[in-house]
């Protein structure tokens, strides 16, 4: 049984309205049958696996959480609790959306690598700890069923770079590793760095990157990270070779023929977002989704509770 309870975060650093997150908690529960599960809906969590290793999911800009539901409650099943969140703020300089958390100050020639790039994750993790330990504000039934030593880090498109770029013990010492679907850490533009500069992520970290030969939004937009003119606009393979150092054994690029920027994703509002830069896959996107749900949970596993990860056929290892 996978249940839900939803939370809320305060970035004291942001400026209201923009400055709540809604956290979205999904974790392996069992009925107790009491008359306050009945009354409440919230039911208490799997005692004979608890606590569960975290997984923190960041979004695509302006895709809603909902869009991963179907990935959180399979990784859930497998023992995991995950978070998604919804927060409007700014997505890109002077834009409104709902955001990837993204601390665009700390992604600048001047700021990169002096302190984390996410402003949502020190927040979240705070929820989580006051979920785990019942702050007298939380009213948890989570209290003690959290593994916060052990947290992964996930995400989509801009979501995936802020899961890359914060995989690092220096800033989060709970984190065990990260992985990124559409996610890579070329630099934009618009932030001052040169044009197809990569930005190194820790070289201390198990790593899963995933991406589709069918990314229209990642070819779209290419004028963000290079010049006119330039080589063919690769950045997750260019990532994956250049931001990634030495040779560990637990760095993996996987590259799913036929998938697009928003395989990943399910269902998808048409309405926000740049799903119509996207190009039409060209493979069954539920079957992907089935074999990413299935390779995404043994690498959270593999990191957080030592279970051998297989690389799926046709990844890269280094």
């Amino acid at each position: 049984m996978i249940r839900s309870l939803y939370s809320a975060a305060r970035v004291d650093s942001a400026s209201a309205p923009y400055d709540t997150i809604h956290l979205k908690v999904y974790y392996p529960a069992e009925l107790s049958g009491s008359q306050d599960e009945r009354m409440t809906g919230n039911v208490a969590p799997r005692k004979a696996s608890a606590p569960f290793p975290v997984l923190v999911f960041f979004n695509g800009i302006n895709l809603g959480p909902e869009a991963y539901h179907w990935l959180a409650v399979a990784l859930a099943e497998r023992g995991l609790a995950v978070v998604t969140f919804g927060w409007v703020g700014e997505t890109i300089p002077g834009v409104i959306g709902l955001t990837s958390g993204i601390d665009l100050d700390k992604v600048r020639p001047d700021t990169y690598g002096s302190g984390p790039s996410s402003l949502a994750l020190g927040p979240i993790l705070n929820a989580l700890n006051a979920l785990n330990e019942n702050a007298p504000w939380a009213r948890s039934p989570l209290v003690g069923a959290l593994d916060l030593n052990a947290v992964v880090l996930g995400g989509h498109s801009a979501g995936g770079t802020v899961a890359l770029q914060n995989a690092d013990r220096r800033y989060f010492p709970g984190v065990r590793g990260a992985f990124s679907y559409g996610g890579h850490t070329q630099a934009s533009l618009m932030l001052g760095f040169p044009a197809g500069t990569v930005l190194a992520v820790s070289d201390e970290m198990p790593l899963l990157l995933i991406g589709g030969t069918r990314d229209g939004v990642i070819a779209a937009s290419a004028a963000r990270y290079q010049q006119e003119g330039a080589a063919i606009h690769d950045p997750i393979t260019r990532t994956f070779d250049e931001a990634i150092g030495g040779a560990r054994g637990d760095r993996h690029l996987w590259m799913i023929a036929g998938a697009n920027h928003f395989t990943l994703a399910h269902p998808i509002d048409d309405t926000a977002g740049r799903g119509f830069l996207d190009l039409p896959a060209e493979l069954d996107e539920h079957v992907a989704r089935e074999h990413m749900a299935r390779v995404i949970g043994d690498f959270a596993l593999s990191v957080t509770r030592g279970v051998e990860f297989n690389p799926p056929e046709g990844a890269t290892t280094k």
